[in-house]
């Protein structure tokens, strides 16, 4: 048994193992980047990068089952530390090797944080408008809220981990003590249309519209998702059904024991422990283009009462409390519709946002410990062997 580990031990501690994993991550890179064009960004970097396995279909034709870069860097980082940080032998002159491979190591771990806890979306305001929430690119949460005394005030939400996306035929029940129903979401898809039923005799229809689920779309957020949804109350047992779809202008109204409810499909909404007011927005384009040479947006920054102006353009953002806002884009104004111009502040919070750059310094300082040395070691055999010939 003590053989086997050891084996095993010297095996995943080896270089070969390392340069197999090295040969499967630049051929994920390769699938991935060329699968990009055909299927967008968010759900190559789903199937490719934040996978255990996958399959690669070859010609859409030939599947070919593949690891996925989540269990390679994994194994690449069991590789580092059993063969770079404890099997490698200690000494001067590998104390550079060490450094080198901590710093490897903070760069993965880097990305696992970011994986695991990074938070991002956009925050897209016209001028003279104020807000201390961003939503989400791809993910969508329903909301359940109550208007007491004008106000409305949540009472539930339903993650995006919860709603699934559930095939025809399936569904999801949700409940909770302090309300008076049970809300069923059924056959949640994250791109679809409403239409009229004759559209598709096969779609369920509900005061006049049906679900009809759409492929998804090259670029992930201008997806827009819908389900079914029913309410049952818990005591009468009476029951209410509708459609919800993302780009309804106004939520789901529904009464239960003589109180009005609102239940809301909408992407998910995270909470900034600052608010941002847009104060002006000033765009340029290149001369004869519509294309934008330059766009900034002039925010106050408000916490705790405390008013600061900040600017944001594209190369400049506003870094706080672990929050980042870049000038992601901008909307023309539409005067017939009675839209104003509105600015779009791309909002990202990433824990190991600076990770990367330690990990560059770690790498960099152990590489050049490590070619000081031996250039050291270099220079003191030649002045050994220069003096041995003089002397003979």
């Amino acid at each position: 048994m003590g053989a086997m580990i050891k084996n095993i031990f010297r095996f995943l501690s080896s270089y070969g193992f390392a340069c197999v994993i090295f040969v499967f991550l630049l051929l994920l890179t390769f699938l991935g980047t060329m699968e990009q064009v055909d299927h967008g960004l968010y759900e190559v970097q789903k199937k490719y990068f934040e996978s255990v396995f996958l399959v690669h279909w070859l010609f859409d034709v030939v599947p070919i089952p593949l690891p996925g870069v989540y269990l390679l860097l994994t194994l690449f980082t069991i590789n580092l530390i059993a063969g770079g940080i404890i099997r490698i032998r200690k000494s001067k002159s590998t104390v550079g090797n060490l450094i080198t491979h901590f710093g490897m190591l903070v760069m993965i771990f880097a990305g696992f944080v970011n994986y695991t806890f990074a938070q991002d979306g956009h925050m897209t305001l016209a001028e003279n408008e104020e807000s201390a929430e961003f939503v989400s690119y791809f993910l969508w949460e329903v909301a359940i809220s109550q208007p007491v005394d004008g106000k409305v005030t949540t009472e539930a939400i339903i993650p995006n981990e919860a709603l699934g996306y559930a095939p025809e035929g399936e569904s999801a029940t949700f409940t909770k003590n302090d309300l008076p129903f049970d809300l069923t979401i059924s056959e949640f898809h994250r791109n679809v249309e409403v239409v009229p039923p004759a559209v598709d005799p096969r779609l369920k229809p509900v005061d006049g519209f049906a679900v009809r689920p759409l492929p998804l779309e090259k670029e992930a957020e201008l997806n827009i998702a819908g389900a079914y949804a029913l309410v049952k109350d818990k005591k009468s047992g009476e029951s209410h059904e509708a459609i919800l779809f993302g780009a309804s202008a106004m939520p789901w109204t529904v009464t239960v024991e003589g109180k009005p409810y609102l239940i809301d499909l909408r992407r998910k909404r995270y909470t900034l422990p600052f608010a941002i007011a847009l104060d002006t927005f000033h765009q340029e384009t290149h001369p004869g283009t519509d294309m934008a040479s330059m766009f900034m947006s002039e925010v106050t920054k408000i916490e705790n009462g405390v008013e600061q102006p900040v600017k944001i353009t594209m190369n400049e953002p506003l870094r706080h409390k672990g929050f980042t806002l870049y000038q992601a884009s901008w909307q023309p104004a539409q005067p017939a519709l009675g839209i104003p111009e509105k600015s779009t502040l791309a909002v990202v919070k990433n824990p190991s946002d600076r990770w990367p750059l330690y990990s560059c310094i770690i790498i960099t300082c152990g590489l050049l410990l490590h070619f000081t040395l031996k250039l050291s070691k270099y220079l003191r055999a030649e002045n050994k062997r220069l003096a041995t010939r003089k002397a003979v």
